[in-house]
């Protein structure tokens, strides 16, 4: 399994692709652009992705084409479809083509890497294990192991949970209040975010989540 799942951008317009190859990168994403449909076709292709997001008005090859043309050829990577054509008969005929998921434009960030962390999670999200500086985390038991000369360390289900999301996204600096919606369902206050941090420090070592001052926090190198 990849460390960083692998995606594919076909996007044309270069101020959304740019804000999007960012957003990916810090989402945790090793993302790809191409920059019309043949671009993207041969990409699609060639290259070993989990994961593709397609823009439908594309230039040289059309992206439902494109879909098509993919899926004709063996391609069976997640693929969702992102475009201003959001009528009810352009959904069908995205989703006949071959793709898993199709959002309109204009779109909610949090709906779309919602939406795309739906469509990798069977290669990633679940996985056994996630890279934790030199350690890792082992999900089902909720333990972080290293080598031969360090001892497993046992986490409760909300530090492993804690951790757990941003390892999946190492790059990412979250806020309290999105670690608070996403760990914690939303209950209580951040202060009980910067409570599980002090206790991951605590078993952990002070590095493994760095402070990002005035902003959050993010997976340390620890």
């Amino acid at each position: 399994m990849r460390e960083r799942p692998r995606l594919l951008l076909v996007e044309d317009d270069a101020n959304l692709s740019g804000m999007l190859m960012e957003l990916f990168d810090e989402e945790g994403y090793e993302a790809t652009l191409a920059r019309d449909g043949q671009e993207g076709l041969h990409q699609g292709l060639v290259g070993e992705f989990d994961l593709m997001v397609v823009d439908r008005g594309l230039p040289a090859v059309e992206g439902v084409d494109l879909v098509s043309r993919l899926r004709s050829r063996g391609i069976g990577v997640p693929i969702l479809v992102l475009t201003a054509r959001n009528a009810v008969s352009d959904r069908v005929e995205g989703l006949d083509a071959g793709a898993q998921d199709y959002l309109g434009k204009p779109f909610d960030i949090e709906e779309l890497l919602a939406r795309l962390r739906a469509l990798v999670r069977p290669a990633s999200a679940l996985a056994e294990e996630l890279p934790i500086g030199s350690r890792r985390l082992v999900l089902a038991q909720n333990v972080v192991v290293g080598d031969a000369a360090t001892a497993d360390v046992t986490l409760s289900p909300r530090e492993a949970e804690l951790l757990a999301t941003m390892a999946r996204h190492p790059r990412r600096v979250f806020t309290r209040d999105e670690l608070l919606a996403r760990v914690f369902d939303g209950a209580g206050t951040s202060g009980a975010v910067d409570t599980y941090v002090h206790y991951l420090r605590r078993k952990l070592g002070t590095g493994v989540v760095e402070t990002v001052h005035g902003v959050g926090y993010r997976l340390g190198s620890a």
